[in-house]
């Protein structure tokens, strides 16, 4: 795991890349946000919100969600996948909202995670998109770079969550959430990471590990520390 030295230089090189990070859920309201990151699993962000931009306009509230029938949820989220298991999920996770909770949605993570298909990680999106309340969610993208960064050094989802709550000043909990999702997505793939190209290699763990096998020569702005 890397010293608190070198996670400064992590943090400092990410948010050079990327400043303007954020959330690529399209949505206008927590009650949305719940939505679209439901559907977000196992799914890309980009039709994710190709489909919201149909359901929507049709489920302003939990109430029209909830009286939507299952059926047509299904055939109106199914690009996103598992679409039975989601669309049974949020049926009831509406009828939750309006029932137990005046059709609004929760602030804190214990209490949305009593929501149907709501686990930690939702949970952790929906109040620091939604509400400011620094959180980290971690993802897929998420578990990975901070793993082979050396941000975190665990072998499962709430391991790696618990060190990097720990390892990252509070109040860069969200930001930094992002931060590493969008370098996931640009240059640490998960198949075939840019090694060369990553600013973020001076520091790397993993590219510590792959040295002898890539030229420094390749690597931009390469400065040891």
């Amino acid at each position: 795991m890397l010293s608190k030295y070198k996670i400064q230089k992590v943090l400092a090189a990410l948010e050079a890349l990327y400043p303007d990070a954020k959330a690529e859920l399209d949505f206008q309201d927590p009650f949305q946000l719940l939505v679209a990151t439901v559907l977000s699993a196992q799914c890309t962000d980009v039709r994710v919100n190709l489909v919201t931009k149909e359901l929507f306009p049709v489920i302003p509230t939990p109430a029209d969600l909830m009286m939507m029938p299952v059926s047509k949820l299904e055939t109106v989220i199914k690009p996103c996948g598992l679409y039975k298991s989601k669309a049974k999920n949020l049926h009831e996770a509406a009828k939750a909202l309006v029932e137990v909770h005046n059709s609004q949605i929760p602030r804190d993570i214990e209490t949305l995670m009593t929501l149907p298909g709501v686990g930690k990680k939702t949970a952790n999106v929906v109040v620091s998109n939604a509400f400011g309340i620094p959180a980290i969610a971690v993802d897929t993208h998420v578990f990975r770079v901070s793993n082979r960064i050396g941000l975190a050094e665990a072998g499962t989802v709430e391991k790696t969550e618990e060190q990097l709550m720990a390892n990252l000043p509070k109040s860069k909990w969200s930001k930094t959430h992002h931060m590493i999702i969008f370098h996931g997505r640009r240059v640490c793939k998960a198949r075939k990471p840019a090694c060369d190209t990553c600013t973020i290699a001076p520091w790397c763990e993993y590219y510590k590990s792959l040295t002898p096998k890539i030229p420094k020569k390749n690597v931009r702005g390469r400065k040891d520390e």
